[in-house]
């Protein structure tokens, strides 16, 4: 009976999580879990780009029969008629982006910065693992509630900029980066007054006078970090300071721009290699045996 049960295998239960991220109008993100779900033939009025997590997902797309196994991008163009059902019998679990073609037409703008037509994907099935990887965990990060808009936004355009070149019938060319120092220090000088706010791309980007993406790798190239990851290596600095002065560590996190002290912990441990309160105890000790 003991090797019966072992025996048994207990299939995924179905579920599903649609939301929208309120401060990025026009995405809709989904993470689910299908075994007996079954899609007849439709079609979406935008994009469709995601990543299987478990299982493999079959469908019928562009006149054959497909299938995405885990690991590998599942993709749709606007209004290509399409099917969807497992392809095994524990069915698949994926995270899905879904968006309009305004969406990816003004990402394929900012890679060559300047007009251009809507990228055209040729295949729904891709078999690209960084890109993979990357997809699940920009999906993560905008689950992720405590994820600052800057950052955000910042994946979300690098994201579909790598689907745009690596896998579209044409991409655009990028744009050379040219010595823009004093756009990059106009930004620098915005984020040092303004480190408290959720600052967007498109703010930072028209303070440095560049379109956002192509800001993005001025600022990465000439900083060597991308601008979300400056701004939260000057909060966790500004909150340091706010910590030598006595100032608590939920106070600390709130002044900063952090969402909340577990976010101000999880990024000031991974920046300085300790926690707050660590750093907040040793502080005091050292302020006792001054005494």
């Amino acid at each position: 009976m003991q090797r019966l049960k072992a025996e048994i295998r207990t299939k995924p239960l179905e579920q599903v999580r649609i939301w929208q991220p309120p401060d990025l109008p026009g995405l809709q993100l989904m993470q689910a879990t299908y075994v007996t779900q079954t899609f007849p033939r439709h079609s979406h009025d935008g994009f469709g780009v995601g990543v299987i997590e478990r299982g493999a997902l079959g469908f019928f797309y562009r006149g054959e029969n497909v299938v995405a196994p885990a690991g590998r991008i599942n993709l749709v163009n606007p209004d290509e008629v399409h099917t969807g059902q497992s392809a095994t019998e524990d069915g698949w679990s994926y995270r899905m982006f879904y968006f309009g073609a305004d969406l990816l037409q003004r990402a394929a703008a900012e890679m060559a910065d300047r007009p251009v037509d809507l990228p055209f994907f040729t295949s729904g099935v891709i078999n690209d693992s960084p890109l993979a990887g990357l997809i699940y965990q920009v999906h993560l990060r905008l689950a992720d509630q405590a994820t600052p808009l800057l950052e955000k936004e910042s994946h979300l355009l690098s994201m579909l900029i790598q689907l745009i070149a690596r896998h579209t019938d044409t991409p655009p060319t990028l744009k050379p980066i040219g010595r823009e120092h004093n756009g990059v220090r106009r930004a620098i000088d915005y984020l040092n007054a303004n480190f408290d706010e959720d600052i967007s791309i498109g703010q930072l980007a028209g303070v440095a006078c560049l379109s956002p993406y192509h800001f993005i790798r001025v600022f990465s190239q000439h900083t060597g970090l991308p601008p979300h990851a400056w701004l939260m290596q000057l909060r966790a600095r500004k909150a340091r300071e706010l910590l030598l002065r006595g100032i608590s560590i939920a106070d600390a996190a709130c002044m900063t721009g952090f969402t909340d002290q577990s976010h101000l912990n999880r990024i000031f441990k991974r920046l300085m290699g300790y926690t707050p309160g660590q750093f907040s105890n040793s502080v005091q000790d050292a302020a006792g045996l001054s005494r």
